[in-house]
């Protein structure tokens, strides 16, 4: 009977055991295309912009977008760019200066994206040396911002990192990453490729 017993206890131990190691999704995650390239980018407040009218150099000018989405172009005063594509905002810039140039030809170019920053990183957290938020780029895995990350601290439970991402429903899932097999094995199966907003936990051994 004490020898039955036992042998449900360790049972039971290991069944936990395999559970703390399995609580994100063993498939790989799916990756949302429409996160991984802005096809249609929409300004916001602190975006930099570069107005170029063909052969009017005078009004070409870079300009910052204000907190109250506008920007101020001469000639024209104040135009609406908050929420608006370059085409749009160029398309309107074009139709104001008609009053005073013959067929302006304006071109808008975002010359640097400074509302969208956040929403393009990659977060790693946990037991790992350095808790980073970097930047996404193309082609990046989990094996790139572990690194970037200084790698799992001593206490680290590599094999129960998770993957948090984010679908187009708003629902976040996790995902099982065997951190350790990416390390000391080699074995890339879970070494997914990132997207932007991802966010990458190391849990910490239990004690």
């Amino acid at each position: 009977m004490k020898t039955l017993c036992r042998l449900l206890a360790l049972s039971l131990v290991m069944l936990l055991a395999s559970c703390a190691t399995t609580s994100g999704s063993n498939q790989a995650p799916p990756l949302n295309p429409d996160a991984q390239a802005v096809t249609s980018y929409h300004i916001g407040v602190d975006d930099e912009l570069q107005i170029s009218v063909w052969h009017n150099p005078d009004l070409s000018v870079s300009v910052p977008v204000r907190p109250d989405g506008r920007i101020t172009v001469p000639l024209i005063g104040d135009v609406e760019a908050g929420g608006q594509t370059p085409e749009q905002v160029a398309a309107t810039i074009k139709d104001k200066l008609q009053a005073f140039v013959r067929d302006p030809q304006v071109a808008v170019i975002l010359t640097q994206l400074r509302s969208h920053e956040y929403l393009s990183r990659v977060r790693v957290t946990g037991a790992v040396r350095t808790p980073v938020s970097v930047a996404y780029r193309q082609g990046m895995t989990v094996l790139d911002a572990v690194l970037a990350a200084g790698g799992p601290t001593e206490f680290a439970a590599p094999d129960r990192t998770e993957l948090y991402r984010q679908a187009k429903d708003g629902v976040t899932t996790p995902y099982a990453v065997r951190l350790d097999k990416v390390l000391q094995r080699g074995d890339l199966t879970t070494n997914y490729p990132l997207q932007p907003g991802d966010v990458i936990t190391v849990q910490q051994r239990a004690f």
